[in-house]
């Protein structure tokens, strides 16, 4: 089975960041296929001239897995510095979604990283493509049906959340199968000012509080060097 990258950026991010990921990212010696708003020199590269916003987030990656030829695929998003083991692995199944949970999330610029239990991301995801090109069409349809434009996320897709994979009795919109798995060294995700997302690395920003809670310095983080990258 080949693997592959996607990449999605809304080029809106501190350059020495974008640049160090991308090196990362590189080492992985896998075909990528990125979706940028404005055009980069990163693997083949697809540009759409669209707001930066959640839907157009799915847009760059319903646009990256059309695009791509790879069996499996990797999620990279540009503020993770992605360990060469986690592309290593290799799924057991297509119908399934893999979320690697062995992640830091760095609360940049300081000196502390947190994580937690079951800690899963977008950024985190592995699965077969074709599995993924179905979900997003899917998901496609759902925004479709409730009338969700773009600008500000509404409470109802904010509970199906960015994931795929999430359960109906949780607040999903489709029932399929997720495991989850942890590579040998940490991925770090760096939670800095200009996140799409909330950057939750503090346990009072969670309304029901993760278990396995931890917070250490940076320099304690196994196989990396933060301080000088």
């Amino acid at each position: 089975m080949d693997k592959g990258i996607i990449y999605y950026t809304n080029n809106d991010l501190n350059r020495n960041i974008f640049k160090i990921v991308q090196e990362y990212i590189l080492k992985a010696r896998l075909q990528i296929t990125s979706c940028s708003l404005k055009p980069i020199d990163f693997g083949e590269n697809i540009v759409l001239k669209l707001k930066p916003s959640v839907i157009t987030m799915f847009k760059q990656i319903l646009v990256c897995l059309e695009k791509s030829t790879a069996d499996i695929v990797f999620f990279c998003e540009h503020d993770v510095l992605y360990h060469k083991s986690h592309f290593n692995f290799e799924p057991k199944k297509d119908n399934t979604y893999y979320y690697n949970t062995n992640v830091w999330r760095w609360r940049y610029p300081g000196k502390i990283a947190i994580t937690y239990d079951n800690l899963i991301s977008l950024s985190g995801l592995c699965a077969n493509r074709k599995l993924l090109i179905n979900h997003y069409y899917n998901r496609f349809e759902k925004i479709k049906e409730m009338g969700w434009e773009d600008g500000r996320d509404p409470n109802w897709a904010r509970k199906i959340g960015y994931e795929p994979g999430k359960k109906k009795r949780r607040g999903g919109f489709i029932d399929e199968p997720v495991r989850l798995w942890k590579s040998k060294h940490p991925n770090i995700d760096i939670r800095h000012k200009d996140c799409l997302t909330p950057p939750k690395t503090n346990i009072k920003s969670f309304r029901h509080q993760p278990t396995g809670w931890k917070e250490i310095n940076i320099e304690k983080i196994t196989d990396w060097n933060l301080r000088k990258i």
